[in-house]
C-alpha cells in the first residue's frame, strides 16, 4: 500500500516522547505513531499504557541497540522533545557541550532519515543570542539535506491551554512542502483562567470554598516546571514562580495527593490549596480526566506532565505541517533561511577563506550593514567557542585572527564526549 495512497494516514516516529505530550498532539492532528522511544521508564509506561498497541522503545535514543533509524525510510515525520537543560536559561546554558544535547543529532538524523518533515521543540533559551550561531547552524544544515527549516517561539496561552509556557519551536520540510506551511495562528477564543479550568477538580472532593478560589484564581498559569532527577521531589517551580502562583491562592510547595475535603483550611502562611497532578495536567493541556492516565508514583507522574510539549499546541502545529504535507492551502513565496543569519559573526566566519582580525571582522560586518563595537564581537567569539572549535592564529603584527571550526555538538560520533558522560550520568538524566 503507498504512503500516497487516499484516506491513509501519514506516520510519525517521535523521538524523546515523554509521557505523550506531544504524541497526542499529533495523533489528533493526524498522523500514526510507527514509533515512539523514550529514555525514562516511568514515561514510557505511561504512553505505553495510553497506547498499547504502539511500538515503545524505552533507552537512549541514539542508541542502535534500542532502535535503528534505517528500519524508518519512508516515515513522513520525525518528531521530538529533546532534552532542554542545555539551552534552559535556569542552567549553564553548555548547549552543545551538555551530554544531553540531542538537537544536532536530530538534525543529523533527519539527514540519515528523509522524513517529507521534521518538528523538534524545546525551551525559549534556544531563542536567546547565546545559542544564535547554533541555531544558524541548525539550518544550514538542513539546507545541506534538502530542507527548509524556521524558528517559531510560540506560547500554550495562544493555543487555549492556561499556562504561558512560551516553546522554541523549529519546523523544516521538503522544498516541495515548504512552500505551503504557515505556523498555527492563536486562538480566537482566549485560554481559561487557572480557576476556570480547575473549579471542578478543585471542588471534586467536597471542598466548600472551590468557587471562591476559582473566582480569585483569575489569570492564566506561569510556566509549569517538570523538574528533573537531579533535583527533590514535586513542586511548582523557582521562587519566582511561587511567588506567581500564590498570587493566584495555590501552594507552589508540593503537589496534593487529592483535592481539599470539607472544611480544609489552608496552613498557616499557605496561600492556598496545593494542585494535584491531574490539576497539573489540566493546566498542560488535557482536557479531561479520562482523556491520558499517568502511571507511577507521584512525583514521577508529576514529572511527566511538567516537562511534556502542551498537546493542543503540538496539535497545532501537526495540523499546519499535515496541510503542507497534502500540499492544502495557498503558496507562499520561500524566504531561503539560510541567507537570514541569526549571527552574523559565525556567517562571515564560515564563509571567510582564511581567518579575520577583529577589525577585519567589523569592518566586514559594517560593510553588510551589522554594526558592532568591539566589546560586542567579544561576546559573540566568546558565545561561538562555547559550541564550536574557534581557529585562532597570532598574526606577525601580534593581532589574533579567528575561524570557525568543528561543530562541537553530539551528532552521533563514536569517540564523541557524550558517550561516557551520559554514562556517568545517566541515572539522574531526565
Amino acid at each position: 500500500m503507498s504512503r500516497e495512497e487516499p484516506g491513509k494516514r501519514p506516520t510519525v516516529v517521535e523521538i524523546c516522547a515523554g509521557a505523550g505530550g506531544q504524541s497526542l498532539g499529533l495523533e489528533r492532528a493526524g498522523f500514526d505513531h510507527e514509533l515512539a522511544i523514550e529514555l525514562d521508564p516511568s514515561a514510557a509506561a505511561t504512553l505505553k499504557h495510553n497506547r498499547p498497541d504502539w511500538d515503545v522503545r524505552v533507552g537512549d535514543v541514539a542508541d542502535l541497540n534500542v532502535w535503528n533509524p534505517d528500519d524508518h525510510p519512508d516515515v513522513d515525520l520525525l518528531a521530538g522533545g529533546v532534552p532542554c537543560p542545555p539551552f534552559s536559561i535556569a542552567g549553564k546554558q553548555l548547549g552543545a557541550n551538555d551530554e544531553r544535547d540531542l538537537f544536532a543529532w536530530a538534525v543529523e538524523l533527519c539527514g540519515q532519515m528523509q522524513p517529507k518533515a521534521l518538528l523538534l521543540e524545546n525551551v525559549r533559551g534556544l531563542s536567546s543570542n547565546r545559542f544564535a550561531a547554533y541555531r544558524q547552524h541548525v539550518l544550514d544544515q538542513l539546507h545541506e539535506y534538502g530542507y527548509i527549516g524556521e524558528w517559531k517561539l510560540l506560547h500554550a496561552s495562544d493555543f487555549r491551554v492556561p499556562q504561558l509556557r512560551p516553546r522554541f519551536v523549529l519546523v523544516a520540510l521538503r522544498r516541495e512542502h515548504a512552500e505551503y506551511f504557515s505556523w498555527p495562528e492563536r486562538s480566537a477564543i482566549d485560554a481559561p483562567t487557572v480557576g476556570e479550568a480547575l473549579k471542578d477538580l478543585m471542588a471534586a472532593g467536597g471542598w466548600e470554598g472551590a468557587e471562591d478560589w476559582a473566582k480569585s484564581a483569575d489569570d492564566i498559569a506561569p510556566t509549569i516546571v517538570g523538574g528533573s532527577k537531579k533535583h527533590g521531589g514535586a513542586d511548582l517551580g523557582p521562587t519566582r514562580a511561587k511567588r506567581r502562583w500564590a498570587e493566584l491562592g495555590v501552594d507552589g510547595l508540593g503537589v496534593a495527593d487529592e483535592a481539599p475535603g470539607p472544611g480544609w483550611v489552608p496552613a498557616a502562611n499557605a496561600p492556598g490549596p496545593k494542585l494535584t497532578t491531574e490539576m497539573v495536567a489540566r493546566l498542560q493541556g488535557w482536557a479531561g480526566d479520562s482523556e491520558w492516565e499517568f502511571t507511577g508514583r507521584k512525583t514521577a507522574r508529576y514529572r511527566q506532565v511538567g516537562n511534556a510539549f502542551p498537546p493542543p499546541v503540538a496539535e497545532a502545529v501537526g495540523r499546519a505541517i499535515l496541510q503542507a504535507l497534502h500540499k492544502q492551502g495557498p503558496r507562499r513565496v520561500l524566504l531561503e533561511s539560510v541567507k537570514s543569519s541569526h549571527d552574523p559573526v559565525y556567517t562571515l566566519l564560515r564563509q571567510s577563506e582564511r581567518q579575520l582580525t577583529s577589525e577585519q571582522i567589523i569592518a566586514k560586518l559594517a560593510k553588510a550593514g551589522t554594526q558592532m563595537t568591539m566589546s560586542e564581537l567579544e561576546r559573540h567569539l566568546g558565545h561561538l567557542g562555547r559550541d564550536f572549535e574557534l581557529d585562532v592564529v597570532e598574526r606577525k603584527s601580534g593581532e589574533l585572527a579567528y575561524g570557525i571550526g568543528g561543530f562541537k555538538a553530539f551528532v552521533g560520533q563514536q569517540d564523541h564526549q557524550r558517550h561516557d558522560l551520559f554514562a556517568q550520568h545517566r541515572s539522574r538524566i531526565s
